[in-house]
């Protein structure tokens, strides 16, 4: 099942009342207003005529923060075409992709801060935080920057810094072959990657041979496909 991000049709200019109730354009919205339970929320973000169902997550670092991605349970195949990634597919009360189009269109403006948070199959938790993320033009063009140093899983995403979006379907990277064809995901693929966290779902890998083809933030675990992933997303407040 797709993520369904037309809501509503109807267009929402900056200051407009909906049922009565000042409208939302981000997860930030919700949390200053004393939201304090994650789940689905409907905002309305300036870059989008209409409103868009997102995951909030009000508990993390303050709350505010908009989910883009989820692993938890391979329940989802993410070894999708560039249509899929471009619209977004999964639910988003269980493993999903946002879609890159929202990204783009959510990040275009403004200073955005990204959070990724990562579990291994002991059941250890880690994060990385960075001070700087947008997505840009046509091919979804990482731009991410700042990472925090007393963050705990490493920074696996800087290498993939200025690097296009890849699908099997769509070779945007700098390898000989197609990287996601080889690491079975989507992803901002270099030659190929330090970060992969929309590559196959491995069932309890602790041990034994790498998954080149798996979940993996190689900073933290090497090679090893992790049990879970959640990346998000707040913009910063100036």
């Amino acid at each position: 099942m797709q993520v369904d991000c037309s809501i509503s049709s109807t267009e929402i200019q900056p200051s407009v009342l909906v049922d009565n109730a000042w409208i939302k354009r981000s997860c930030q919205d919700f949390a200053m207003e004393g939201h304090v339970v994650s789940g689905i929320y409907t905002i309305y973000p300036t870059a989008l005529s209409h409103g868009l169902q997102v995951y909030c997550d009000m508990e993390t670092d303050g709350g505010g923060w908009i989910v883009i991605q989820r692993r938890q349970d391979g329940s989802v195949d993410f070894y999708r075409d560039w249509a899929d990634y471009q619209v977004g597919f999964g639910d988003l009360s269980g493993e999903f992709w946002i879609g890159n189009d929202i990204l783009r269109n959510l990040t275009e403006k403004g200073t955005w801060q990204l959070r990724v948070d990562l579990e291994d199959w002991d059941n250890v938790a880690v994060y990385a935080d960075y001070g700087q993320f947008q997505v840009l033009g046509d091919k979804y063009k990482l731009w991410v920057g700042s990472y925090i140093a007393n963050s705990t899983a490493g920074d696996s995403l800087s290498s993939h810094n200025g690097k296009y979006f890849t699908t099997k379907d769509q070779d945007n990277d700098n390898g000989v072959y197609n990287c996601a064809e080889f690491s079975k995901g989507g992803w901002w693929y270099d030659n190929c990657y330090h970060s992969n966290l929309n590559g196959m779902y491995m069932y309890y890998q602790t041990q034994g041979d790498p998954a080149s083809d798996g979940i993996v933030w190689s900073s933290w675990k090497e090679m090893l496909s992790l049990k879970k992933s959640s990346i998000k997303i707040k913009r910063l407040l100036v």
